[in-house]
């Protein structure tokens, strides 16, 4: 979920809230919003639906929330079609979204794409590495620019960080 200055949510009591909708094994990654938990809902959306209407209703924080399942995250990372150095980590975000079709959207950053940057989108996510710096790229601002719809951006720092929570065989 996206979470900043204006939505806070204190990571412990989120683990609670989701632990109170039948999430097990709990785990926050630092104050990013980001939770891995093991859960026996079946649907995805349902459960991202779930999860938004407790920290809603909990919290007083609307915002989007999207539940990617282990083997789609583990996916994602693996389908990373130009994974960035480690120093160019901070730089490099991904996009996920709910759904394909909101996904689909983010085609239209395509032209803010300079020379030097690198953007793709593919079935799972989008991805952005910005050379020059988040600040400095207009493509970047697009995209972390588009807070209230169904789409977060994390990362690549945090992405990695996710994925070693994760089980080794998803």
């Amino acid at each position: 979920m996206n979470v900043g200055p204006n939505n806070r949510v204190p990571m412990a009591e989120f683990r609670a809230a989701l632990e109170s909708l039948g999430g097990r094994d709990v785990r926050t990654v630092l104050n990013s919003g980001n939770a891995v938990f093991s859960s026996t809902a079946r649907s995805a959306d349902r459960l991202a639906e779930q999860v938004a209407e407790v920290v809603r209703s909990r919290f007083g924080v609307t915002t989007p929330v999207i539940v990617k399942s282990a083997s789609t995250f583990t996916d994602i990372v693996r389908g990373n079609p130009f994974p960035p150095a480690d120093e160019d980590a901070s730089r490099f975000l991904v996009a996920f979204a709910g759904d394909a079709a909101t996904l689909a959207t983010l085609h239209d950053i395509a032209p803010l794409v300079r020379a030097e940057e690198r953007f793709a989108v593919t079935s799972h996510a989008a991805y952005l590495h910005c050379t020059g710096g988040l600040l400095a790229s207009a493509a970047g601002e697009a995209l972390v620019g588009r807070r209230t719809q169904p789409i977060t951006t994390r990362n690549w720092a945090t992405v990695r960080k996710i994925a070693a929570l994760l089980p080794s065989d998803p």
